[in-house]
């Protein structure tokens, strides 16, 4: 009789059972908490890749405008050139800071005067254009602006805006160019 009374219960109690409870909560908890801002994580940066390719892409754009103007220009280098700047008179922000472009499927810059259209995205090509397919969120613009004061060098900015979350990002590239033509 003594030996038994000496044997305790010896399972959990109810407090001992809410802590442990308790304490396995909070794991699972902090463990989802970073599990979900990993997936946030991952989808801004995918976004934001997107964006610098769309950004650069305009540079491109833009580069090989100035490069064809100046090569195929009937009238030569230097007024190939002059047509090149041309064309990129509704894009200069060098007087005026909300002027810009967009370049269309007609492969030419269209004036949006600050507010260019969203890119499409086509699902069936995987191209981004302003004709079909589905709105990608992602809005870019063209812009021309003067270096040091000279007509022989301007600086080109392509400007990527989208929406992600509660805010609106932004990336911006630029690249200066030259006529490199021979007078």
């Amino acid at each position: 009789m003594i030996k038994s009374l000496k044997q305790k219960n010896k399972g959990f109690t109810l407090v001992e059972t809410l802590v442990a409870i308790s304490i396995f909560s909070l794991s699972i908890i902090a463990t989802m908490s970073v599990l979900g801002s990993g997936i946030s994580d991952t989808g801004y940066a995918k976004k934001k890749m997107i964006a610098g390719y769309l950004a650069q892409e305009g540079i491109e754009y833009v580069r090989n405008m100035r490069d064809t103007s100046v090569l195929y220009h009937p009238g030569g280098s230097q007024a190939g050139w002059n047509a090149f700047m041309g064309q990129m008179a509704p894009c200069d922000i060098t007087n005026n800071p909300s002027k810009a472009c967009y370049f269309d499927d007609q492969i030419s810059l269209t004036d949006c005067g600050g507010s260019c259209p969203t890119l499409l995205y086509d699902s069936s090509t995987g191209k981004y254009n302003y004709s079909s397919g589905q709105d990608s969120g992602y809005i870019r613009k063209i812009q021309i602006i003067d270096v040091n004061g000279t007509q022989d060098e301007k600086r080109v900015l392509s400007t990527v805006i989208w929406p992600q979350g509660s805010g609106i990002h932004t990336i911006v590239f630029s690249e200066n160019i030259f006529n490199w033509t021979e007078l």
